[in-house]
């Protein structure tokens, strides 16, 4: 999907008219005049942890890459054939209680989308993760660990242009009760739905401004949640292995087993609204536009990624440098 959306961009770009190019409103935009450049990260970014699913114990890297890089995860335990994986669309490979990607040898790295939902809100365009197992670690079950990971790591900007995905129509799919879409808009949004007939959970919803500020505040820490009933079933599919009270939010009836309880009484719905901006940011450049998310999971908004790169009127590419601009 990267190397589609890198033809777009040789086109879309240079055909952006030049009073949209010269567009003050835009240039003043605070998110964007921070952001019109590309950034890695300053140095290496080494941690470890447990895989929720798989419950393998996993040592990670987090290191710099070249401008137009976007994020690799490379499997340092394979040797024998390719171990490299570009996260794309279409890479994604599996959405079952997380986003899976592979490459055409079968290697695969899994729960991918608090990472990426990290790397998204920070601005980290180019990256690459290394790992010796098959799953991302799961941390507490939230984005934060990465989000404090990569501050330590810190973020250099590189010199070459950041380049948006400029929603220009609405994107829709829609399964049963569940939906997702893009909808125009001039910054980065975030809306989200659930309904669980579960007490604890009930209905609830969140409607975010999204930037790097909001994310910090809003979203990072909410964690993962899952039923206590299913677990014994979860795992005899070969998942939840790893899952605990340290990073799972577990529900069982009317009640929160977590000894420390909720951190935000809607956790829920805003844990959701994480994994959807993680599973967006595969498409390999932020999002200028709103997306809105009902009852969906890594499965729909997959298929939502998908269904933008088939609809090419309905987005385009901007960037934001001031160079450029001047350029065009």
């Amino acid at each position: 999907m990267r190397a589609r959306l890198n033809e777009f961009w040789s086109i879309k770009v240079l055909s952006v008219p030049a009073t949209i190019a010269h567009a003050q409103p835009a240039l003043q935009h605070p998110a964007l005049q921070h952001a019109a450049l590309q950034h890695t990260v300053l140095g290496p970014a080494i941690f470890a942890g447990i895989g929720v699913h798989t419950g393998a114990h996993v040592r990670v890297a987090v290191r710099p890459a070249p401008t137009d890089t976007g994020i690799v995860f490379v499997r340092t335990d394979v040797t024998d054939q390719d171990n490299r994986i570009t996260a794309s669309g279409e890479a994604v490979c599996k959405t079952q209680l997380g986003t899976v990607i592979g490459n055409a040898a079968g290697v695969t790295v899994s729960t991918i989308e608090h990472l990426m939902a990290a790397f998204a809100t920070l601005g980290v365009d180019n990256a690459v993760v290394e790992l010796d197992g098959p799953e991302m670690p799961i941390m507490d079950g939230s984005s934060e660990p990465f989000v404090q990971i990569l501050d330590q790591a810190g973020r250099r900007q590189q010199d070459a242009p950041r380049r948006y995905i400029e929603i220009l129509a609405p994107i829709e799919v829609v399964d049963g009760d569940k939906s997702a879409r893009l909808l125009p808009s001039s910054q980065f949004e975030v809306a989200f739905e659930i309904v669980f007939d579960s007490p604890v959970i009930g209905r609830q919803s969140v409607d975010l401004v999204m930037n790097e500020a909001a994310f910090r505040a809003e979203l990072a820490n909410c964690r993962t949640f899952g039923f206590a009933h299913e677990v014994d079933a979860l795992r005899a599919m070969g998942l939840a292995r790893g899952g605990s009270l340290e990073n799972v939010v577990v529900i069982e009836g009317d009640r929160i087993l977590n000894p420390e309880g909720l951190r935000r009484p809607d956790e829920f719905v805003r844990h959701k609204a994480l994994d959807a901006i993680g599973d967006l940011y595969v498409l390999g450049a932020p999002i200028l536009g709103r997306f809105e998310g009902r009852l969906a999971g890594h499965a729909i908004n997959n298929q939502l990624v998908r269904a933008l790169i088939e609809q090419p009127d309905a987005w385009r590419i901007r960037t934001f440098a001031p160079e450029l601009a001047l350029a065009v």
